[in-house]
């Protein structure tokens, strides 16, 4: 399943990776009452201290992907696994953060078809506003007639993962 954290980290992982020192200050800034765990509210305090704008259910997201005993706290040796191995991640998420932000232009949340005209236009792309309705249409899971982050991941995942399709279609 995942990587065992025994295994040394590559070279180039290593020279990116911070020491188990500077490991251990930055755990004890997410762990504020000092008992060895990370909690789900003391992550979600410092993701928000950190200028983060995560949801409840991503910052339980965040907690389930690096809760691997399933115990419902992050110990400092989960903290280090997570670390090794996700900065690749993390900077993928960023980036996927950025892109559905440049799209929703009002800052609600929600991509309409009207921001994803403008955007596309301002790009360079000629598409109609029903040709927008109709992608929005494409990955708008719950029909509320926008598309929201977690759809706005799904589309990417599936346009990233599923390239076999030979459609190029958002």
């Amino acid at each position: 399943m995942s990587a065992t954290a025994k295994a040394p980290p590559s070279d180039a992982a290593a020279a990116t990776m911070p020491n188990n020192d500077e490991l251990k200050r930055v755990f004890d800034q997410f762990d504020v009452n000092k008992d060895g765990y990370i909690s789900v509210t003391e992550l979600r305090d410092v993701l928000i201290a950190m200028g983060s704008n995560y949801s409840e259910e991503e910052v339980k997201r965040v907690m389930d992907d690096i809760d691997t005993d399933n115990d419902g706290y992050i110990n400092f040796t989960e903290f280090s696994s997570f670390w090794a191995t996700s900065s690749d991640a993390v900077n993928a998420a960023s980036e996927l953060k950025e892109a559905f932000d440049m799209y929703d232009v009002n800052k609600n949340g929600l991509i309409s078809a009207t921001e994803l005209h403008q955007v596309l236009s301002r790009l360079g792309m000629t598409f109609s506003i029903d040709d927008c309705v109709g992608m929005i249409k494409s990955v708008d899971s719950d029909n509320d007639g926008h598309v929201n982050f977690e759809e706005f991941k799904q589309m990417m995942s599936a346009s990233s993962g599923k390239n076999n399709s030979g459609g190029s279609k958002p």
